[in-house]
């Protein structure tokens, strides 16, 4: 797995992927936290960065696809997947070395954003007016939601040759996964069972973390979430089917 992990992030940072995926992420949260005057946390009166993680999940809609969608796609289309599976790794190797190294790419794009949380300290009426447990529970939500988007990312790669129908696929599903289950449950249709469909997306539990209370059902439901996506594509991997 290690070796897998160094060959694709290696490939990140040799290509444009990785520096237009920080470039853009990190142009579009800038533009939006502190410029546009609708979003801007300047115009709000008080320090915080709700702003920032209630818009940067639907930014990774569409940039984690864009990180996995030459994962396996790529891959088959080229042939050197088959090359890969003669290899002595298993499938289990392969998936885990591709799905950390595009994680740990989008460690590498959120990480240059704690900036945001430093100056609206200093900028705090009094300095250090923010709520640190709450950005901090943000934090870790964001970056398990990256891992989930990453998971389902690598199935959209593993079904297709095309890396563009991947990009779209994944990113279809990242939204689905993020804000269906959430449209779905407000629909007049349910009673009692709101709450169970609004638990079953990212959303819920997304929303739960930035209280600042990190709940183990939370994490929980994160970690069972991308193990499932990345079973699914051990599966498709393992029918050997392209």
């Amino acid at each position: 797995m290690r070796h897998i992990f160094i060959r694709e992030f290696s490939a990140f940072l040799h290509s444009l992927i990785a520096y237009v995926v920080i470039g853009v992420f990190l142009t579009a949260m800038g533009l939006l936290v502190w410029v546009f005057p609708e979003t801007s946390v300047l115009d709000y009166g008080y320090a915080d960065l709700g702003t920032f993680f209630s818009l940067a999940p639907y930014v990774f809609i569409f940039l984690i696809p864009a990180i996995t969608m030459r994962s396996f796609a790529e891959e088959k289309r080229a042939g050197t997947m088959e090359l890969l599976l003669t290899r002595p790794l298993t499938d289990g190797d392969i998936i885990g070395g591709k799905y950390l190294a595009s994680l740990m790419l989008v460690v590498v794009s959120v990480l240059p954003t704690w900036v945001y949380y430093f100056s609206l300290r200093v900028l705090g009426d009094p300095p250090g007016n923010i709520d640190t447990s709450g950005v901090a529970g943000s934090y870790i939500g964001l970056l398990l939601l990256g891992s989930v988007f990453c998971a389902i990312g690598l199935i959209a790669s593993a079904i297709t040759t095309n890396q563009i129908v991947a990009f779209i696929l994944a990113a279809f599903l990242c939204f689905l996964m993020f804000s269906g289950f959430e449209s779905v449950s407000n629909l007049n249709l349910w009673s009692t069972q709101v709450i169970i469909i609004k638990q079953f997306g990212i959303q819920y539990h997304y929303e739960s973390l930035g209280r600042g209370l990190v709940d183990s059902r939370d994490l929980v439901y994160f970690l069972s979430a991308s193990a499932f996506f990345l079973l699914i594509t051990k599966t498709i991997i393992g029918s050997r089917s392209w």
